[in-house]
């Protein structure tokens, strides 16, 4: 429900835009920006025994409003205290209550290699993410056909991104392992109906090549269940909502993966 709501928004917003104009406008200032830094090298090299992406989020469909005090560089800066590897932050406007503006703004301060969490559904979108800052971007293979996956991937390279597919389902996972993702999470929440069961994460792992990086998202709030994740193969993992409920965002994230190395 709430992912055909989200996207069939997103279409008519986009729907709108002149988009030769908009991709100029992001190419302009992507001959601006600086290198990117790598999310994968970042999470084979994790400061702690297994990778962590902390998340930036205000809100949420399904659960409303995370964190009414949401100042996104100061969460940002607490994260980087408290050593993570990599940084997610959301940029949808309407479920999500992000913002662009957000990630623009964290890259001006902050030197972790940070993901684009949106909505990605055409090449425009990849050359936005990488003219606000962006380290990598999110293919939903729930969303998106193999063939624009694999289409997307290609834009993405062309501007030093590097790619997160998520995936839900073996079909999905078959996909992404096709198209040669090398960074692949596997999301424990169901997009339909936003239920949660970490047994997804122990499911596909099993099934992916050896060679790609393993991120398991959503529904973590346990030491067990980061051990849990990681038994079953993941090398990282991505968690925003039970940081983003701690007023301590530092200790929320030590109180979870334990003190960096």
């Amino acid at each position: 429900m709430y992912l055909e709501q989200i996207i069939a928004k997103k279409k008519q917003k986009k729907a709108s835009i002149d988009r030769r104009a908009a991709l100029k406008r992001a190419e302009q200032q992507i001959v601006s920006c600086g290198p990117t830094r790598s999310f994968i090298q970042a999470l084979r090299q994790p400061h702690r025994a297994i990778g962590v992406i902390a998340e930036v989020k205000k809100a949420s469909p399904s659960k409303g409003i995370i964190r009414s005090s949401f100042d996104p560089l100061a969460i940002a800066r607490a994260y980087v205290d408290a050593r993570v590897d990599a940084l997610s932050i959301l940029t949808e406007e309407d479920f999500f209550l992000g913002s662009d503006a957000v990630l623009s703004h964290v890259r001006e301060h902050v030197t972790l290699p940070l993901l684009r969490k949106d909505f990605t559904l055409e090449p425009l979108d990849v050359y936005e993410a990488r003219a606000m800052g962006a380290d990598a971007v999110l293919l939903i293979a729930a969303v998106l056909p193999l063939e624009t996956m694999v289409s997307l991937m290609r834009h993405a390279q062309e501007v030093q991104l590097e790619v997160l597919v998520e995936v839900h389902d073996e079909t999905e996972l078959a996909h992404a392992v096709e198209m040669g993702a090398q960074m692949i999470g596997i999301n424990n929440r169901n997009l339909h109906t936003f239920a949660v069961d970490l047994a997804y994460t122990e499911r596909l792992a099993a099934h992916i090549p050896p060679d790609r990086l393993i991120v398991s998202e959503s529904g973590i709030r346990l030491r067990t269940e980061v051990q849990r994740v990681q038994e079953a193969g993941a090398h990282a993992i991505l968690v925003g909502e039970q940081f983003m409920r701690h007023a301590d965002v530092a200790q929320a994230v030590i109180d979870l993966v334990g003190a960096a190395r």
